[in-house]
Formats: structure tokens, C-alpha cells, sequence
């Protein structure tokens, strides 16, 4: 196991300049995210906003062999959609996940979108899933540990009813976009790494409406819930500061209901 790496404020500026943008990219998308568009033309847009506008890198193409520049993850997948001529239809939900680099830092974010009017069932999904996102993070300060952030997600989770993808975990990310630690979105309160001043990583939890259980397709990538029930996810960048967190991808347009998270440093 790689050493966790511990960031000083130059460091942390970094990956704060490309969490920003990969935060950016999830919002200018938004407004395109409706019934008819494919998730190619989704994926365009994204590549085409960070290589002509913001004079980044996507991360995601050719990474072990991915071939887009996000990840659009629609319905019952889980994660690791690849775009393609698939159409949105009116009721999906749909996660896009983008990262991007930056002067060699990576920042890597994700979140949901309604396509017109879901049903009761996903918008309850999705929130609920947004909910535990924001426990976990809202568990990050030094000398708590990887497992306080896991028990809070999954405790949120399981309150309503919604089961925890296991194969999957959030990461340590900066100059390398998989590091350590792996962030598991369950757990015991007071087991796990202990978090220090200047670790950052990703808080990204799944939520499935039905069991947890997945399987991978055929493409080597694409990942559904095995009982083919709906499955949500967000994902943020944090750093350990002296008291708590900060927020490295923070959404351009604010938090809304959940402005507590915002930071606490």
C-alpha cells in the first residue's frame, strides 16, 4: 500500500485550482442533461469545455483503457457508464462523472441529474444518496477516522431503506488519480486510518434502491445493480484541515439545502 500523502498549502492550491474545474464542467452540462440528448453528445460538451475553455486534460480517456470523457451512468448502472448513442427518456436519473487535469493535478467529481420528472422513488433515491454524501463528509476532521466516515454514510443510507455498493470506494487523489487511502462508504465508528491535516480524497458513496449487489458488463466497465433496481451516487473532493474539511470541488452555484457542508476549516 502506497503512503497516504499529507499536502501543504501549495499542494492543497493545486488540486483546489482542479477540483474547481471539474465542478465547473458538472454545471455547465446541466442544462443540456433533457429527454432526446444521448450521453455522447453529453460527453462532447464536457470534453469540449474542458480542452477549449478551460485548457485542461479529461482524465478519464484512455485511463486503463476508458474511452470517453465521462462517465454517464444512467438508471440502474452504478457507475462506470460509458457514453453513447443511448437517448435520456423523461423520469431517468442519471450521474455524470467527470475529471479533469490541471498543471498535473486531478480533480474528480460527480453528480445526479433529473431528466424531466422522476418518480417519487428516484427523487427520494437521489436525495437521500446526496444526504449521506454530506454525513461523510461532514465526519472528516483530524483524529477521526476512515471508519466514522463510512458509519455516518451508511447509517443515512440504511435509515431509508437504501443499501450501500461495497465494491466501490471513494480514493486519495492529486498527482495520481487513484492513491491512497481507499474510502469505504460504510463501517464501524473508530476503526480505519485515523485522518490527518493535509489528506485529501474522494467521498463518492453509491446508493442502490434495492440490494447492494452488483455485476459488470460485458464492455469491462459498465457496473448495474444486479436486481436491477435504481442506484445513485455524488461525489466530492475534501482536505483534511486543522479542524475539519474543506471542500475542493465545491458546486459553482452553491450548495442549497446543504450550505453547511460548504466547509469547516
Amino acid at each position: 500500500m502506497r503512503q497516504v500523502k499529507l499536502r501543504g498549502p501549495a499542494e492543497i492550491a493545486q488540486a483546489r485550482a482542479a477540483g474547481k474545474l471539474a465542478a465547473e464542467v458538472l454545471q455547465v452540462v446541466a442544462e443540456h442533461v433533457k429527454a432526446g440528448v444521448t450521453t455522447d453528445e453529453l460527453d462532447r460538451i464536457c470534453h469540449d469545455h474542458i480542452v477549449k475553455v478551460q485548457k485542461a486534460k479529461p482524465a478519464n480517456i484512455g485511463y486503463h483503457g476508458f474511452p470517453k470523457t465521462i462517465c454517464s451512468s444512467v438508471n440502474e448502472v452504478i457507475c462506470h457508464g460509458i457514453p453513447s448513442r443511448q437517448k435520456l427518456r423523461d423520469g431517468d436519473i442519471i450521474n455524470i462523472d467527470v475529471a479533469v487535469i490541471k498543471d498535473g493535478w486531478y480533480g474528480d467529481c460527480s453528480r445526479m441529474y433529473f431528466v424531466g420528472q422522476p418518480s417519487a422513488a428516484a427523487r427520494k433515491l437521489v436525495e437521500t444518496t446526496y444526504e449521506a454524501m454530506c454525513a461523510g463528509i461532514m465526519a472528516v476532521r483530524p483524529g477521526a477516522t476512515l471508519g466514522d466516515v463510512g458509519h455516518a454514510i451508511q447509517s443515512v443510507a440504511h435509515r431509508d431503506g437504501f443499501s450501500v455498493v461495497r465494491e466501490y470506494c471513494g480514493h486519495g487523489i492529486g498527482t495520481i488519480y487513484h492513491d491512497e487511502p481507499q474510502v469505504l462508504h460504510y463501517g464501524q465508528r473508530g476503526t480505519g486510518l485515523p485522518l490527518k491535516e493535509g489528506m485529501i480524497f474522494t467521498i463518492e458513496p453509491m446508493l442502490n434502491a434495492g440490494k447492494r449487489h452488483s455485476q459488470q458488463l460485458d464492455d469491462g466497465w459498465t457496473v448495474i445493480t444486479a436486481d436491477g433496481s435504481l442506484s445513485a451516487q455524488w461525489e466530492h473532493m475534501v482536505v483534511v484541515t486543522a479542524s475539519g474539511y474543506e471542500i475542493l470541488t465545491p458546486w459553482p452555484e452553491g450548495f442549497g439545502s446543504y450550505a453547511a457542508i460548504a466547509t469547516r476549516s
